[in-house]
């Protein structure tokens, strides 16, 4: 009678935990190298960049040009207006209240935020332009 040859069958391999830690660290290395190009990739075509340091300058700046526009520019602007407090100063009386006050529109007031508001957006504007932070972004394709 022939004999008949039993399958054979695979032994399992044997895996000891050391060597599936390192698998499963190698795979979880190949999926966070990826999740951080995609991170870095949509904040660079976001445009985030570009909004933090428009954040951060303008938040620098500003103090800087609002204290040179009220005490260096205003005060002589003002003065040649008639006024001792620089555009600040300025106003227009529109009339007296039931009970005497004067009303007063300090138009010289919204002057001189808008000039301020003119000259931070310009300075800005140069210290992005000039720096180069414009080209940081990707444009969306």
């Amino acid at each position: 009678m022939p004999t008949t040859k039993k399958p054979v069958t695979p032994k399992p391999k044997i895996i000891s935990a050391a060597e599936q830690t390192k698998l499963r660290s190698t795979k979880l290395a190949g999926a966070g190298k990826t999740q951080l190009k995609d991170f870095v990739n949509f904040i660079r075509t976001q445009g985030v960049v570009g909004l933090a340091v428009g954040l951060v300058l303008g938040g620098a700046v500003s103090v800087l040009v609002k204290s040179l526009i009220d005490n260096v520019v205003m005060p002589p602007l003002g003065l040649l207006l008639g006024s001792t407090e620089g555009l600040k100063g300025l106003g227009w009386t529109v009339g007296a209240t039931a009970d005497g006050k004067v009303a007063v529109l300090h138009y010289g007031v919204f002057l001189n935020d808008f000039i301020n508001f003119i000259v931070i957006a310009l300075v800005i504007y140069l210290i992005i332009h000039l720096m180069g932070f414009d080209k940081i972004d990707k444009k969306k394709s």
